[in-house]
């Protein structure tokens, strides 16, 4: 098993539990106790995890650090493709969308229906691939500075090719999605970008699975009252539900 796939092994451990023991995620994993410590303790520096004597204990909630992105690949994927395939049927004939960043921006993108015809403008060149073979589907990819991993690309280029473009509806990748803190991200650059694409865009909807609801990253994006909707694979929390409908913002999920 791969580190990536030990470490959200333990994070969905711990979601379920709160508490795990060190010797308990050795027999799940089928590693060594050293190894298992070695795991926790990168989860830690992270600030996704407390270790405690024998094992650890879910973090407080924080803005902390991003997983990378093969870790958030292999997360929620059944919840992202959901997601993707919710956000899909929004398109309409004749429109030009905006498809984000991030790995449930890429599950948007590759549910697409076949019969869409329009125009898709994008910040991420995983999303760009998945659609440059579309026949009708015009392809338009931001340039600036790319971000290994999700190859993202983001700087004073970026802004200005979306602060350019007229959208119908975009789709805003996310860090987390709180009721007081509104839509957060990581990075700061791809923070910008968001917010020239709220500016400029008709109708603007978050993705964020159920595991970034309530949860606040290190760089706001705007308040929930800048969105339109949020995409999502379940019910969100009373806080956050209560906030989205004080903002006129609609809950989109299965």
């Amino acid at each position: 098993m791969l580190p990536a796939q030990r470490h959200q092994r333990i994070i969905e451990a711990l979601g379920r539990k709160g508490t795990v023991r060190t010797e308990d995620l050795a027999a799940l994993l089928g590693v060594s106790h050293e190894t298992v410590r070695r795991d926790l303790a990168i989860l830690e520096r992270r600030a996704l995890l407390v270790r405690v004597h024998g094992g650890a204990t879910s973090a407080p909630s924080g803005t902390g650090e991003e997983l990378s992105y093969l870790e958030r690949s292999t997360s929620q994927s059944e919840a992202k493709a959901v997601i993707g395939e919710l956000a899909a049927q929004l398109l309409r004939p004749g429109q030009t969308v905006i498809i984000d960043v991030g790995t449930t921006a890429v599950h948007v993108a590759r549910a697409v229906p076949p019969s869409f015809r329009g125009v898709v403008a994008t910040c991420s060149l995983l999303v760009a691939a998945e659609l440059a073979g579309r026949p009708g589907v015009e392809v338009l990819v931001a340039g600036g500075r790319v971000r290994q991993g999700d190859l993202a690309v983001s700087n004073a280029h970026t802004l200005g090719f979306f602060q350019d473009l007229r959208a119908d509806v975009a789709f805003l990748g996310s860090g987390g999605v709180d009721a007081e803190a509104g839509l957060t991200d990581y990075f700061l650059d791809e923070v910008a970008t968001k917010r020239v694409i709220l500016a400029h865009t008709a109708r603007t909807y978050v993705l964020a699975d159920s595991s970034k609801h309530g949860r606040v990253a290190a760089y706001r994006v705007c308040a929930l009252d800048g969105l339109s909707g949020l995409i999502t694979d379940g019910e969100p929390p009373p806080a956050l539900a209560s906030a989205l409908v004080r903002a006129g913002a609609e809950v989109i999920n299965p």
